[in-house]
């Protein structure tokens, strides 16, 4: 629990009492490889926070996932747009390594906001942060080549090249693996 409590205060340094009240309502949940955390037609009741694991974002298609995001240690994860409409999820979550996660529910968190000082600061600059990775991300598909896509990846996350099999890589950059493995052969 300790690594929350570094990203937090990384963001907005949290009093130890506001510290002790948020703590006490996380639950620690482990997960194995390929768990679905939230499928389609589910509505989003928690904020995650990755303390180890790889975790995608993918709407499920009978021929290939398209896959949308992924998140890895010391990142949130949710179903965001459910989770603050509570409306069905148009999207799964799943891990793709095992995972521990520490999970708080959003009558929780809305508590949270209500009795702490920094617990409305965290939870907006969390909210801007998701929205800057979202625009960058629709802002690429429009505007680059899939491998201008493929070298952002490379120089923003290099760890997602190395724990993420490539069809997924492929479908989140928006080629076929064909078309990723002509790309790769092309800047090696």
């Amino acid at each position: 629990m300790n690594e929350i409590r570094k990203f937090i205060d990384t963001i907005s340094p949290m009093n130890d009492s506001d510290w002790d009240f948020f703590s006490s309502k996380l639950q620690e949940v482990r997960l194995e490889k390929n768990t679905t955390i939230l499928k389609i037609g589910e509505i989003e009741n928690y904020l995650s926070f990755v303390s180890k694991g790889v975790i995608r974002l993918y709407i499920p298609k009978e021929e290939s996932d398209l896959t949308f995001g992924f998140l890895f240690d010391n990142e949130f994860v949710t179903g965001y747009d459910s989770f603050l409409t509570q409306t069905p999820s148009e999207y799964q979550i799943e891990t793709l390594t095992d995972t521990i996660l520490w999970k708080i529910s959003s009558k929780d968190l809305e508590e949270v906001y209500e009795r702490t000082s920094s617990g409305n600061i965290i939870g907006r600059k969390m909210a801007e942060n998701m929205f800057l990775i979202k625009s960058k991300r629709e802002l690429a598909l429009l505007s680059k080549t899939a491998e201008e896509r493929y070298l952002d990846l490379f120089s923003d996350r290099p760890k997602l090249l190395k724990q993420i099999p490539l069809k997924y890589i492929a479908s989140y950059i928006g080629v076929t693996p064909q078309a990723l493995s002509r790309i790769r052969r092309r800047i090696t």
